[in-house]
């Protein structure tokens, strides 16, 4: 069966904009079913023009290009808690994403409407969880998931305290991160078969927007996230903005290209400077030390004269002396 690739942002909202696609990851993903969800995708837009397709007769119009896409869920889980679930995708790594994480993390723990009403009415800040899914993943760790969660621990005792508080919950998150490059054909838990549409190694040679996935191999409960990526691949609208992506990501890494050749340039020239810097210091030293020997011999010179002048004054009174 071919499939649009969600690793795309297009794509990826496309598949998260069907509420029972998205309860079905989300529960997945979180370890528990979700039962209300109410999702949206902040979106950084710019208008570009997209390539006129063959089939065009005339020059097509503007299109909205997503560059970047938060996705942000309000859930209430199985067990009554409520989170408030932050999803990024990153399809290729980029200097600044760590910052631009914190700085959206940060403005997600800020805003006011992140809050719920308690069983006693009372206004409750909405706990985080945030969900990563890495293109390139991380450096030191193999497994396709990592969830990272806190535990609450008796500093004295060390004993876990399995109450949560909700000041801790408000102040503190867990974090989940999928390495898609690491999912490599891994299908040993539920969670890891429903990811394999994320896995790139499934991707069709003639066209990297499309994964080839076997649907007998795909667990019957998630055949809805196939049909939903099946619907994408067919939408045109979807494909031209995985065009689209691809030519950001082109452009973005030629002028990560430049500006890192730029960068060395800049390097060898500061490099040449200050080994010119250090021959001219060095030059600079040689003269002084010359100057100064030159000075030196001037004041030999001086000390000779002044000697050779105090003989003669001495040879002159001797020859008056004499004269007497």
């Amino acid at each position: 069966m071919h499939v649009a690739n969600p690793i795309y942002d297009v794509v990826f909202k496309y598949l998260l904009d069907d509420e029972k696609v998205a309860r079905l990851m989300l529960s997945a993903l979180l370890g528990k079913e979700v039962l209300e969800l109410q999702f949206r995708a902040n979106e950084v837009r710019h208008e570009v023009r997209p390539k006129p397709r063959k089939e065009d007769r005339l020059p097509v119009g503007p299109e909205i290009l997503v560059l970047r896409l938060d996705f942000t869920a309000a859930v209430r889980l199985e067990d009554g808690t409520r989170k408030l679930v932050l999803i990024e995708i990153q399809k290729a790594h980029n200097a600044g994403d760590v910052l631009r994480f914190r700085r959206y993390l940060g403005s997600q723990y800020a805003a006011g409407e992140n809050v719920y009403l308690d069983q006693d009415g009372a206004s409750r800040a909405l706990p985080i969880v945030t969900i990563y899914f890495l293109g390139e993943g991380l450096e030191c760790i193999d497994a396709p998931v990592v969830r990272i969660n806190r535990h609450y621990t008796d500093a004295a005792t060390g004993e876990r305290v399995t109450i949560p508080d909700p000041f801790v919950e408000a102040l503190t998150h867990d974090c989940i991160v999928v390495q898609i490059n690491r999912l490599k054909n891994r299908r040993r838990t539920d969670l890891e078969q429903l990811l394999a549409v994320f896995d790139q190694g499934q991707t069709a040679r003639s066209d990297p927007h499309i994964l080839d996935i076997l649907e007998e191999n795909f667990p019957e409960r998630y055949q809805e996230v196939l049909r939903r990526l099946l619907r994408a691949n067919a939408e045109q609208d979807v494909r031209d903005g995985m065009d689209v992506e691809d030519d950001t990501l082109a452009t973005l890494q030629e002028n990560a290209r430049k500006e890192d050749a730029l960068r060395k340039v800049v390097e060898d020239q500061a490099k040449a400077l200050e080994k010119k810097d250090k021959a001219l210091e060095e030059s600079a030293q040689a003269l002084q030390e010359k100057d100064k020997a030159l000075q030196e011999k001037d004041k030999a010179r001086e000390e000779d004269a002044r000697a050779m002048a105090a003989k003669d004054r001495l040879i002159e009174e001797l020859k008056r002396h004499l004269e007497r």
